[in-house]
């Protein structure tokens, strides 16, 4: 019996029809089919993200069949046969069916055909080489793609060392597709390719590789995964260390809603300057970086012994984001403890107060302006944070009268 995604809503959507359309005026029936991922995702009952369509057309008629059809056109990626069309305000990737011609393990010398077969062989896994018409049936030119997808199998496409080779991000993904859809024990053949070309990992883009790890940790649960990577030697090379998987997979149990850059952080040493090194290695933007490094910031030290009032003090100092990050690691850290949730849960309920005096309240005290004002200021404040903040003018001002008093 043939497979037939069940019209799904995304396939028949007047914007879909639109792109299919265009293109089979130019075509024919049949020219094109959506590829990939939504027809894995449509197959295993999995949420659609991105439609993506294969097509017999040359880049040039894509082109041409779209602006006919007074859609939108970008050419994201045109001398690989890659063009966006717009339709509906949603975006449609439309490449051309390709085989390979020359591959480094990095990038790849491509010819356009007209071969759903040929452009099947050139697909990553059996379940990424899947295609379904708009009519909804799908065709498996590998023969294993829809069993390996709703089996949980992550199954190169022939060969895993050739395919490997073409890409060494290959590597990575067998990684993060297991995490996402893998279930069982993995294909021996694909892991022991993984770590037979380990070192490759190293020649690759940070931008590629830290693409990939980051959706893998955000995986519902990435902790077979992440241990696979760690036993084939990928992990090391990946993040500059073995990672602490203790603390990963308490983390994953704590909090299992998926948190990238936390699952990241939970991996590395409490070291600030390593945190710097690690966002340095994977190219990590500035706010993620930012991230990384408070989250491993040490001190000032979050434990489960803390009362409420040092709860408020270090929240006010290092600022929220940074508290649940560090209090979430150490609770990952001493995942015994039955003191860690409420202490999460105070820290969520109580809002920083604002320091009430500025600036000027201090030189309005007699302090010139200068750096003598900056001095004055976070004195009282450490006075003030060290009472736990009282609403009290008058013991503030008498404070900020001493702190002028001593400074003159």
């Amino acid at each position: 019996m043939s497979e037939r995604l069940a019209a799904p809503a995304w396939l028949t959507a007047p914007e879909t029809a639109a792109v299919f359309d265009a293109l089979e005026a130019i075509g024919g029936p049949d020219c094109a089919r959506v590829v990939g991922g939504c027809v894995r995702n449509a197959l295993i009952d999995q949420p659609i993200d991105d439609i993506d369509i294969a097509t017999r057309l040359m880049p040039d008629q894509v082109v041409a069949a779209l602006e006919a059809a007074k859609l939108r056109v970008i050419p994201t990626g045109i001398e690989h046969g890659t063009v966006t069309a717009i339709s509906g305000g949603r975006p449609y990737e439309i490449t051309t069916l390709r085989r390979d011609v020359e591959t480094d393990g990095r990038r790849a010398v491509v010819a356009f055909t007209d071969d759903w077969g040929q452009d099947a062989q050139r697909r990553d896994f059996t379940l990424n080489a899947l295609y379904a018409g708009r009519d909804g049936a799908v065709f498996d030119p590998t023969g294993q793609g829809v069993a390996d997808a709703r089996a949980g199998r992550i199954v190169f496409v022939g060969d895993p060392a050739h395919r490997i080779a073409e890409d060494y991000l290959r590597i990575l993904r067998f990684f993060r597709f297991f995490a996402w859809y893998g279930r069982g024990r993995p294909d021996g053949a694909a892991l022991a390719a993984c770590a037979a070309f380990k070192d490759q990992v190293a020649a690759l883009s940070a931008e590629r590789v830290s693409k990939e790890l980051l959706k893998l940790l955000d995986a519902a649960d990435p902790r077979g995964a992440i241990r696979l990577m760690a036993d084939a030697g990928v992990l090391t090379i990946v993040l500059g260390t073995p990672g602490d998987l203790g603390r990963f997979n308490n983390l994953v149990e704590i909090s299992p809603d998926p948190d990238a850059m936390l699952r990241l952080a939970a991996l590395a040493p409490d070291d600030p300057a390593t945190a710097a090194q690690t966002a340095k290695r994977l190219r990590l933007s500035n706010a993620k970086r930012d991230r990384l490094i408070a989250a491993l910031t040490p001190t000032p030290a979050i434990t489960r012994a803390m009362d409420d009032r040092m709860v408020r003090a270090v929240l006010y100092r290092i600022g929220s984001a940074a508290f649940h990050d560090r209090a979430r690691l150490a609770w990952a850290g001493d995942p015994q403890s039955a003191r860690w949730p409420a202490l999460i849960q105070g820290a969520k309920v109580w809002t920083p107060p604002v320091f009430p005096l500025t600036g000027d309240d201090v030189v309005a005290a007699g302090v010139p302006k200068g750096p003598k004002v900056g001095a004055a200021l976070r004195a009282v404040e450490d006075w003030w944070i060290d009472r736990d903040f009282p609403d009290d003018p008058a013991a503030l001002a008498e404070k900020l009268a001493a702190v002028v008093r001593a400074a003159a």
